[in-house]
């Protein structure tokens, strides 16, 4: 999932999470498909980690070993 982070002025309740109560400065984790939906509204949300960050962070290549 991505996450991002509202910077909005006054908490707000977001359906999407379940009615979940959000502060400001929070960083909430949303669907992958919906992270566009948030980050368009730049006077509410902020990009934290966009959708697949985790996995590609996490595909790295090894090394190569030294050779003496």
């Amino acid at each position: 999932m991505a996450r991002v982070r509202y910077v909005g002025s006054e908490p707000v309740t977001v359906p999407e999470l379940g009615d979940r109560l959000v502060e400001r400065d929070e960083v909430v984790e949303v669907p992958d498909e919906r992270f566009d939906g948030y980050v368009c509204q730049s006077g509410n949300w902020e990009s934290v980690e966009e959708p697949g960050a985790k996995a590609a962070a996490k595909k790295t290549a090894a090394k190569p070993q030294k050779e003496d």
